[in-house]
């Protein structure tokens, strides 16, 4: 990840609207009419339901999917006792984390109260405007009392994330190294580092697992943690040991297990060597651990190693959890969050890490294939699964364990609620960013006089997802960068027209002519191309000399397909390509196809654009449920495009049954699936929500995202190549900063993954 300057962090939250977070209005309010029912006199009567039943307010307000991030500032991240205001930012943060992660609204609200008596006081009062309470930042042992208290006498979900997440994720990592190493929880030696909140709850929750007091040392800033002391207080006491040492060395030597909650550089490689074979080391300190991931590795070749970093394997981060469990408390309406609960989690998290993982998680990791292991002991923050594992866990722990309010009972509809209540997020997006950054790749920004490009090739720098390369005159392009103010340093400029390029114009002309001769290409033609933007910067990537290309802000794109269809071609097995737009709405992701390249297709090339399309689909890890869309409905219209899209569907029935695919049918069908099921029982896709919708033809496609975009229905990923050898992506025109950038993650992820099939096919020769 690139390096975050002060400037940078000062102006991401003071840029635009300042702070992360903003309320919006989820009801109508145009009319008059709008306003009289949100306020007066409309207001009333859901007023006097919540008088008569006060769980009304579940019914009325946004109460069942409100949580509130409290804290008084007492232990901000590292930085201390910084104040309630000071601590204002990190709040916003969680606030935004649980909304992108699950659809979770926050009101962030700091208390000016060090006193635990008046703050638990200010936090019951104000309590019945919220579904849960998150406790952020409290310092021990205040923090103990504070959570205790308010469990007892409120009847919402109420957690200390600073205890309780850390102990759930490391929970569920430590069940799974057991299980690697083939030891039990019962017989390790635990050594805990750190006696604060974190540690009390970790050990607590391990205990829980099987874990014997008895095998348990704890240490705080003055040794260990034992009976011989004078100096523990009332939380420290139950842990303290019978065995009589005193120091982490002594501790750590013949343990089973390190989990560090303290401070860097306390665990010496020493101490690892002295650990029993197999030792499982969680180094939580941060940002720096307990001991370096290049210590603890060369200390022990049998190690299994975690931190709370995303820059080495195994991080364990407490947003693998808060964001799911508060979504399952919240479903259910649960009275509290309870041990059961947390179980359920543990064991969720801890089971999605055997489960075979996506490939646009594996992409992430240099497109290695990710499996269960000593490197993958717990999911990837990122992973898109943990939404609809994890909250469901939790909700049924919830129902199992009497403090549920309301019973779910159909399963796979809270699945497809999770799934669709994250659609006007950009995840997916997120995603493909943190791919990037894994793995940049070099991409050519062909058209790079534009101001758009350049500042979409300082941005993709900045962010770390790629090393752009910009085609043109270095002169000119230093001219527009420096009338723009847009920091250039460290890009490279290419300028194909210069003699020093006139080796690689007569090798990518050859190369080209070469290609082509049975089209007709002679060398001379092939070496006038190698002027042109498009064709060699096309002929860099074919050629290795680049792995992505960016081009279409200005450029027609017939004449961009015709270079890519010359330099680049069409993957075996299909005669079409096609482009697709990613839509996230709120009614959910859809995906759109053909939405650039095919006029007026074919049946032939509706079939490719089809199988283009699902396989897509696929890769974003979404499972495809396909409507063929037309102006009438299965067979209703015998002549024009619905009889070609219904020849198409037929052939797709036929050759793909695997595809879950129907048509044609008008968008109202496609969307609306009571009304398709009880119209068309019929139809493969009864019972099933749509996700993705190819269209008869390109002035539909484009038109129907197109308006979707500027009505601000939709936010848009996209337009997605799919069908060429390697990755080559045109924009729209005139395309914005931001959608350049985006579209330059996906071309990296692209060229990882075209990366990988060259290395597959490459063994398979062997």
């Amino acid at each position: 990840m690139a390096k975050l300057t002060r400037e940078d962090a000062l102006l991401y939250h003071s840029q635009g609207k300042p702070g992360k977070i903003e309320v919006v209005p989820t009801k109508p309010y145009s009319s008059q009419r709008d306003l009289s029912l949100a306020y007066s006199p409309g207001v009333a009567e859901p007023c006097l339901e919540i008088e008569k039943d006060p769980n009304a307010a579940y019914e009325y307000t946004s109460k069942g999917n409100l949580v509130a991030v409290i804290s008084n500032g007492t232990a901000v991240l590292g930085l201390g006792d910084i104040g309630a205001v000071a601590g204002k930012p990190v709040m916003e943060g969680k606030g935004l984390l649980f909304k992108i992660f699950a659809g979770i609204d926050v009101f962030d609200i700091e208390v000016n109260e060090k006193d635990p008596e008046k703050f638990i006081q200010v936090v019951k009062a104000i309590s019945p405007t919220f579904g849960g309470i998150n406790l952020e930042d409290i310092k021990a042992p205040e923090c103990f009392e504070i959570e205790e208290r308010l469990k007892a006498e409120l009847d919402i979900p109420i957690m200390h994330d600073d205890q309780h997440g850390t102990a759930i994720i490391s929970a569920a990592g430590l069940i799974n190294s057991l299980e690697l190493v083939n030891k039990k929880i019962e017989d390790v030696k635990i050594v805990v580092n750190g006696a604060g909140a974190a540690a009390n709850s970790c050990t607590k929750l391990y205990m829980m697992l099987g874990a014997k007091l008895e095998n348990i040392v704890m240490v705080d800033s003055k040794g260990v943690i034992n009976k011989q002391r004078t100096d523990l207080n009332d939380r420290k006491k139950p842990f303290a040991t019978d065995r009589t040492i005193t120091t982490l060395a002594e501790a750590v030597k013949d343990s089973d297990v390190f989990v560090g909650l303290s401070i860097a550089g306390v665990l010496s490689s020493d101490m690892v060597k002295s650990m029993n074979i197999n030792p499982i080391v969680f180094a939580l300190a941060n940002p720096n651990p307990e001991i370096s991931y290049e210590d603890a590795m060369a200390a022990r070749e049998d190690i299994i190693f975690a931190t709370g970093r995303s820059d080495h394997p195994n991080q364990i981060n407490n947003v693998l959890g808060f964001p799911y469990i508060f979504r399952g408390a919240l479903d259910v309406r649960a009275k509290s969050i309870n041990e059961e609960m947390k179980l359920a989690a543990v064991l969720a998290i801890a089971e999605l890490t055997k489960q075979p993982v996506p490939d646009v998680v594996n992409a992430a990791y240099n497109l290695k294939r990710l499996s269960f292991g000593r490197d993958y002991i717990i999911p990837k923050p990122l992973d898109p699964r943990l939404l609809t594992i994890v909250a469901p866990a939790v909700a049924k722990a919830a129902i199992e364990s009497g403090v549920a309010r309301i019973t779910i009972t159909d399963w796979d509809a809270y699945n497809d609620k999770l799934r669709a209540m994250m659609g006007h997020d950009n995840k997916m997006l997120r995603r493909f960013y943190d791919t990037a950054r894994s793995n940049p790749k070099r991409v050519v920004f062909s058209e790079s006089n534009h101001i758009n490009m350049l500042k979409a090739a300082e941005a993709a720098l900045a962010e770390g997802i790629c090393f752009p390369v910009l085609l043109g005159n270095e002169e000119k392009i230093g001219n527009i960068a420096a009338e723009n103010h847009i920091d250039l340093t460290g890009i490279e400029i290419v300028n194909l027209r210069h003699d020093r390029e006139e080796e690689r114009r007569i090798k990518f002309a050859h190369k080209l002519a070469e290609k082509r001769s049975r089209d007709g290409m002679t060398f001379d033609e092939a070496y006038e191309r190698m002027y042109e933007r498009n064709y060699f910067g096309m002929m860099m990537v074919e050629l290795g000399y680049a792995d992505a290309l960016i081009t279409g802000v200005y450029t027609k794109y017939v004449d961009t397909i015709r270079a890519a269809k010359e330099v680049i071609g069409i993957r075996d097995g299909l005669k079409h390509i096609g482009a697709m737009h990613i839509m996230n709405t709120k009614k959910g992701t859809f995906f759109l196809a053909d939405t650039l390249f095919n006029r007026h297709p074919t049946t032939e090339t509706l079939i490719d654009v089809a199988k283009l399309t699902y396989n897509t689909v696929k890769f974003f890890n979404h499972e495809p449920v396909m409507a063929m869309l037309s102006y009438s409905n299965f067979g209703s219209d015998k002549e024009g495009s619905p009889a070609s899209v219904h020849q198409v569907v037929s052939n797709l029935h036929t050759n793909y049954p695997e595809m879950i695919v129907d048509g044609e049918m008008q968008v109202t069908f496609a969307l609306n699936k009571e009304l398709r099921d009880a119209k068309f029982p019929f139809s493969k896709l009864a019972g099933k929500n749509v996700n993705t919708l190819i269209f008869p033809n390109l002035s539909s496609a484009n038109t129907a995202y197109k308006m979707l975009i500027e009505m601000g229905l939709a936010e848009t990923i996209g337009p997605i190549q799919m069908g060429l050898n390697k990755p080559i992506h045109i924009l729209d025109v005139e395309s914005s900063v931001r959608d350049i950038v985006n579209m330059t993650a996906i071309a990296v992820l692209d060229a990882m993954v075209q990366e990988q099939i060259e290395w597959n096919n490459k063994l398979q020769e062997i």
